[in-house]
């Protein structure tokens, strides 16, 4: 991506965020725990980083409905670990 791009992106998170289409928010508690786990259940064979083992792990605990990505590494970990992808 082009540094203009990525500040356009930047900026429509910003204006997304302000409108409380996304909001900060801490882990869960468990969400650590949980991602030591899947990394070593899953990561071997799924591929995935640190980062994404997080993200599967906090929706996890936050009890999502539906696991939202574009990564096929970090949607092969979700649907793995039982989350249903969007």
């Amino acid at each position: 991506m082009s540094a203009s791009t990525i500040q356009n992106l930047y900026e429509q998170f910003e204006r997304d965020r302000r409108r409380n289409l996304w909001m900060d928010g801490p882990f869960p508690e468990g969400t650590f725990a949980r991602a030591t786990e899947i990394a070593r259940a899953y990561v071997a064979r799924t591929g995935t980083r640190t980062l994404d083992t997080l993200h599967v792990a906090a929706a996890l605990e936050l009890k999502a409905e539906r696991f939202w990505t574009f990564d096929d590494r970090q949607a092969k970990l979700a649907k793995a670990v039982g989350l249903k992808l969007k």
